[in-house]
This record gives structure tokens, sequence and C-alpha cells, in this order.
């Protein structure tokens, strides 16, 4: 059940730190100058948390690749890291012959498939994480590793400890957490999300976007602020009885940003008939992304059993995928 998988979130957490520290990894022949991080769904969700969470501290420039080609300027100055849960996603699998023709340092994470069998013919690093799961059930694994491999090449400082006190601050809260997720799915039934935060938490936004895409099946948007004051803003110019504001909030934005959305906010209260704060909790960056992820993990359970939905069936992905295979 995708319940008992959101459950061990923290669990997961902690046993991926584990594997970052058992896991071997070599340095580059060559200066690294750049990273770009391969994967998609719930693979490569972690890419955009880790570039937004070391973005104050980078040694270098990072870009998140969810496509199937690479940037012209990688070569062989640039770590690209490769995350497939699956270990068979075309379109990793194809940005991974590419980065070995440009002679790029690979480091690739996955439970398995082709892209384990694939680092281990060519010598390339690979972490192995626990398989048999949706991918967007082991987020906690494949996030880790990236804040690993970050950390080794001298990208960013060390985010372990982070991680564990992330897992400390999520059991604490875990029964005030699921009430309130409860309460804001009774609210989400027949209602489409738009999904609103500042551009340093996009990836919160988007993971939250995708649980609700899949576990509950519903369709949502989300948008950045500022970004959305320079375009969408215009949009809220009447009644939109259908759709939720959802605004993930944290206490240290940057002060035109709370400005902002405040401003924002009044203008939401007069177009659409729910619009809600989800605040942070935690000390750190990183903190406050897990707590948001859990809360909002949690949420998109409740709505499919409200829904009447099975949370674990991708069954439209699986049929697009043999669709796929078949030309």
């Amino acid at each position: 059940m995708m319940n008992d998988l959101i459950n061990g979130f923290p669990k997961q957490l902690e046993e991926a730190v584990a594997i970052a520290q058992n896991a071997r990894l070599s340095k580059s022949k060559n200066a690294i100058n750049k990273l770009v991080i391969c994967g998609l769904g719930g693979s490569g969700i972690g890419g955009t948390i880790l570039k937004e969470t070391v973005l104050h501290e980078a040694t270098v420039p990072i870009e998140v690749m969810k496509s199937y080609t690479l940037p012209a300027y990688v070569n062989e100055n640039t770590l690209v890291i490769c995350s497939s849960y699956s270990g068979n996603t075309e379109e990793t699998l194809e940005s991974f012959a590419a980065a070995k023709k440009c002679k790029a340092h690979i480091v690739c994470v996955t439970s398995g498939g082709k892209l384990l069998e694939l680092a281990k013919e060519n010598g390339y690093d690979a972490i192995v994480i626990p398989g048999g799961m949706p991918p967007r059930a082991c987020l906690g694994y494949s996030l880790t590793q990236l804040f690993k491999i970050a950390e080794f090449h001298g990208i960013a400082s060390s985010y372990s400890a982070q991680i564990l006190s992330s897992v400390k601050l999520l059991v604490e809260n875990q029964a005030s957490l699921m009430k309130a997720a409860q309460r804001m799915a009774e609210i989400l039934v027949d209602k489409y999300p738009a999904i609103y935060c500042t551009s340093l938490h996009e990836g919160v936004a988007i993971r939250f976007r995708q649980q609700l895409n899949e576990n509950a099946k519903i369709l949502c948007w989300h948008h950045v602020i500022p970004e959305m004051n320079h375009n969408e803003l215009v949009g809220w110019s009447h009644e939109y009885n259908e759709v939720a504001v959802l605004i993930f909030r944290d206490s240290e934005e940057h002060p035109r940003n709370d400005l902002r959305i405040d401003l924002c906010k009044k203008i939401f209260e007069k177009y659409a008939q729910v619009v809600i704060e989800i605040q942070s909790k935690g000390k750190t960056a990183l903190e406050k992304k897990l707590y948001w992820i859990y809360f909002g993990d949690w949420v998109s359970w409740y709505l499919s059993e409200l829904r009447h939905v099975d949370a674990l069936e991708v069954k439209v992905i699986d049929q697009l995928k043999n669709d796929l295979a078949g030309k």
C-alpha cells in the first residue's frame, strides 16, 4: 500500500544515509567545473531539490536535465549523474550514452536494470539503492545519494546531519502532520490545486504536483513567485470556483517575496473560494523541504482514498511505455 511506503519515508532517509556513507566513489581524472543531473519523474525531482538546496554554496554550475539530451558544454570536466530508479528509463539511458561519448565523469544512482549493467561494463561509479518499489516512493534513497556525490566531488558540503535531523523532525511531527494532511485532502476533493511557492522551493511544488497526479489521479499546476507576477497573475481576473490555491510559505523568504505573496493572496482570495498557506517547519532549508515533501505525500494519499482511486496504479504510464517500446 502507498500509505505504508509514505509512512516509511523517515526510516528510508536513515537507510539512505547509511548507503551513502558506504558508497565507493572515485575522483575524476579531470577537474570538475560543472554538474549535470539526468533523471525523470521520481528519479529526477531529487536533482531539482539538490540544486535549490546547495545554491548558496555550490562551487560549480548545476543543471538538471529531464529529457533525452545533454547540453553542448558537457565534456571531460563535467560530472554527470544519471539517476534512474529502475535503471531502464529510456531518456536517462540515452543521456548516459551521450555523457559517455563526451567523456564526462559519470556516476549512476539506480536499483539495477540496464543502467547498472552499463555502469559496471564501463567502469563507472554506481550507488545501488533498494529496488522493487514505485520510483516516487523512493525519493529518500535517491536524493540522499545526490547529496553524497556532490559532497564527494567538492561541489557542496555534507548534508548527512541535516538529513538525519530531518528524520527526527518528521517523526516528532508525524501525528499532527498527518491530521493536517487529511484536512487538506478533504478540502481538495472536488478542486484543481494551483500550487505556488518562491523560486527557491520549486522542487517542493513540483514534487507535490507529481504526487497529486500519480497518487490522487488529478490534474493541477504550479508556478513560482516572483516569475508568475509577470505573466500568470493576469489570469486571475475572474472567479475560479473549481480551483484551490495552495501556497508553500517559508518564514525566511526574501522580504520582497514575502510582500509579493501577501499582495497576491489578496488577489487569489477575490477569485478562488479556497486559499491556503502551507507553513514550513524545520531550522534548515533541507529540513523544511523534507517536511513539506512528507506533508504533500500524505495529502496525495488521503486524497486518493477520498476519490476512491488506487494510489499505486499508473496504468496510463505503463501503456505509454508499452506503446513506445513497440515503435
